[in-house]
């Protein structure tokens, strides 16, 4: 028969063990846009300007950085789940447009 003690929620754990279980905040994810040589500039500046949020001149400098050096971080610190629609938004749009743009989370 068990003592009124240990049926008490976490009755009967010890302090070491408590640490064990202690809540870890999710990992963070950023999200990564690729060149291509067919997506127009001012539709990655739009995407990030409308899904990303960001102001036409940060829009402009990520877009010439992923222009010149390959690939640009269109945002970061993001849950997976928030990254992933971010994700699934620019590829929708890509596609509606018939751009080949890629774009991809990737963990912090």
């Amino acid at each position: 028969m068990a003592t009124k003690k240990e049926n008490k929620e976490g009755a009967g754990v010890g302090l070491k063990d408590r640490e064990k279980f202690k809540l870890q905040k999710p990992p963070k994810y950023k999200v990564v846009m690729l060149n291509d040589n067919y997506t127009p500039m001012d539709f990655v500046s739009a995407i990030l300007m409308q899904v990303f949020h960001k102001s036409q001149g940060a829009a402009a400098a990520i877009t010439f950085q992923v222009h010149t050096e390959g690939k640009g971080i269109a945002g970061a610190g993001y849950t997976k789940e928030i990254a992933d629609t971010k994700v699934a938004k620019t590829l929708n749009a890509a596609k509606e447009h018939k751009y080949p743009f890629l774009v991809e989370a990737e963990p912090e």
